[in-house]
């Protein structure tokens, strides 16, 4: 606790105009793409309107110009047959050049703990790899 009264928890809020808090976003899992930042949370939910989509998770992956570039890992629909291209282009329409996601990667399910949080690290080590195996 600060001598303000605040407490620093990392997590990324606003307030509404009728004063209700909503926490969106943890400040460590921004994705720094140049001089942005990208809210994870605020890509995997446009992923998971796109009707073809099951689930998403977003990571950041490195790239030697931008520094990180937003990574989605998508579960499909069974049947389904949305490509990268055609995500990639989806997302695009809704959100500013920065926050656009930059690659995806069909895996069968996002890995999460048993209270449903996303296991980021697990994603961003199985991307790192160049693993083609399935999660």
């Amino acid at each position: 606790m600060e001598s303000e009264g605040w407490l620093k928890t990392g997590d990324l809020c606003y307030f509404d105009y009728d004063g209700f808090l909503f926490i969106v976003d943890r400040l460590k899992e921004l994705i720094k793409y140049k001089a942005y930042q990208v809210p994870p949370a605020e890509l995997e939910r446009y992923l998971q309107s796109i009707p073809d989509v099951v689930d998403a998770a977003v990571i950041p992956y490195p790239d030697e110009e931008a520094g990180q570039i937003p990574m989605a890992y998508v579960v499909r629909k069974p049947g389904s047959k949305i490509c990268e291209a055609q995500i990639m282009e989806i997302i695009a329409k809704q959100v500013s050049p920065y926050k656009k996601i930059r690659k995806v990667a069909f895996i069968n399910a996002i890995p999460k703990t048993p209270a449903g949080k996303i296991l980021r690290r697990e994603l961003v080590k199985h991307a790192l790899s160049g693993a083609s195996s399935k999660l």
